[in-house]
């Protein structure tokens, strides 16, 4: 929840940058509630403030979303909803909550973890939303605020316990370099996509392919099931 409460905040930068690039208050929380993926809503406003169209703030928020789909594959194995929540799980699924899902050690920790995450950061950041979008320019520039920060402080901090190791705390050196050095260069929303394509790469060089590894974390607990059910019989 302290996720959420961080997160939701950044959601006031947010308002108040998307009204100032000439989208209106309902357009600004159309694009948080329907969107809802932060990176892929401030990429489509900053090409709507520097003057792109409509195909070219599509396409940018889409190749910062990508990212998105990456983590549902991993969430649908995880944790496997089933009826309405498989469309619900789907939305929620962003940064926060695939991260705070991932660093548990247990399947019904992951499972509050990412329902907490995701319906927690859902609500806060639509209420900010709309809080910036009628705040407007009366804010001023809420990067005065430090507000443009929180959401990476918030990741960062949920990343930071799992390099544990040299190799992931290598890979994201690497791949840090990777983005500093395609920003200049690349469309936005492409560094990033470059740099999971290295991370991928160093990956499975270093181990090769990981499907033994899942397979084992996805039924564990299907076999403690299993055995379970043995002993009560």
């Amino acid at each position: 929840m302290s996720i959420a409460v961080a997160v939701g905040l950044y959601g006031i930068s947010f308002g108040a940058l998307s009204v100032a690039s000439g989208l209106s208050v309902l357009q600004t929380q159309a694009l948080s509630l329907l969107m809802f993926t932060g990176g892929s809503q401030f990429a489509f406003i900053g090409v709507v403030a520097g003057g792109g169209g409509g195909p070219a703030a599509v396409t940018a928020a889409t190749l910062l979303g990508l990212r998105n789909g990456i983590y549902g594959m991993q969430m649908n194995a995880l944790l496997r909803p089933v009826g309405w929540r498989r469309p619900v799980a789907a939305h929620v699924t962003i940064d926060e909550s695939a991260a705070v899902a991932m660093g548990q050690e247990s399947l019904l920790e992951s499972r509050r973890g990412f329902w907490a995450a995701g319906l927690g950061v859902f609500a806060l950041w639509n209420a900010f939303t709309l809080a910036g979008a009628l705040a407007g320019n009366a804010l001023g520039d809420p990067r005065q605020w430090g507000l443009d920060g929180a959401a990476v402080a918030a990741f960062v901090g949920l990343l930071w316990p799992r390099l544990r190791n040299r190799e992931p705390i290598a890979i994201a050196v690497i791949c840090g370099v990777v983005t500093a050095l395609c920003v200049p260069f690349l469309p936005a929303g492409v560094p990033i996509l470059v740099a999971a394509a290295v991370a991928a790469a160093l990956s499975f060089a270093a181990r090769g392919p990981a499907t033994e590894g899942l397979e084992r974390d996805f039924t564990r607990d299907d076999d403690a099931d299993s055995h379970a059910g043995e002993g009560d019989r």
